[in-house]
């Protein structure tokens, strides 16, 4: 580890990286917002590298929801993380509910254009076991009927996963993958899934 690199780590796991966020930031570019009135919800806050791309590109009327489960994580996003993605916590457009974001997607259906889940190393549960409701044919139901149409579902993952990405498309999505860098030029392919709804 280099003395200006900041890890946050779960079980002992490196789980994301001030210096590896390019995939995180291009979850944004994959969310296809057209709504001046966009809404977008975000699974995991991280290190606030998804938060700020989502924000970057966001229409002046549009707001962005994050669900974030450690109250932990928020604190260090709002004082020592909060400088590595120019503070996306202090835009209005932004809110954080303290949450598990399978209860926040039950609970608005219809309600979002793009929901990105960045909450595990991909989607097999692995910070928290609660977490594999989300990655289920159910959990994706949910999923896709708290979208509006049309709606991007985006799921971060370092792996591939085929069965995942077939499990969408039964849960009704257009599904389909994106491979990109973990750096924004180079460095290992991080995966990204997407579900199209509408």
């Amino acid at each position: 580890m280099r003395e200006d690199e900041l890890v946050i780590r779960a079980d002992g796991f490196d789980l994301m990286s001030n210096r590896a966020h390019g995939s995180e930031e291009e979850m944004a570019s994959l969310a296809r917002l057209v709504r001046p009135d966009a809404r977008v919800l975000i699974g995991g806050l991280g290190m606030g590298y998804t938060l700020r791309a989502v924000l970057d590109i966001l229409p002046p009327g549009g707001k962005v929801t994050v669900a974030e489960l450690s109250e932990a994580v928020l604190r260090w996003n709002r004082e020592i993380l909060g400088p590595l993605a120019d503070r996306p916590l202090e835009d209005p457009r932004a809110e954080v509910v303290i949450g598990d974001i399978g209860d926040v997607m039950q609970n608005s259906p219809g309600e979002w254009d793009a929901i990105l889940l960045d909450v595990d190393n991909g989607p097999r549960a692995f910070t928290m076991p609660a977490n594999e409701r989300l990655y289920g044919l159910q959990g994706l139901n949910i999923a896709r009927m708290a979208l509006r149409q049309p709606g991007t579902l985006v799921v971060w993952s370092a792996f591939e996963d085929a069965e995942f990405l077939r499990r969408i498309g039964r849960a009704g999505m257009m599904a389909r993958v994106a491979r990109v860098p973990a750096h924004k030029d180079h460095g290992v392919d991080h995966v990204i899934f997407l579900g199209y709804w509408g």
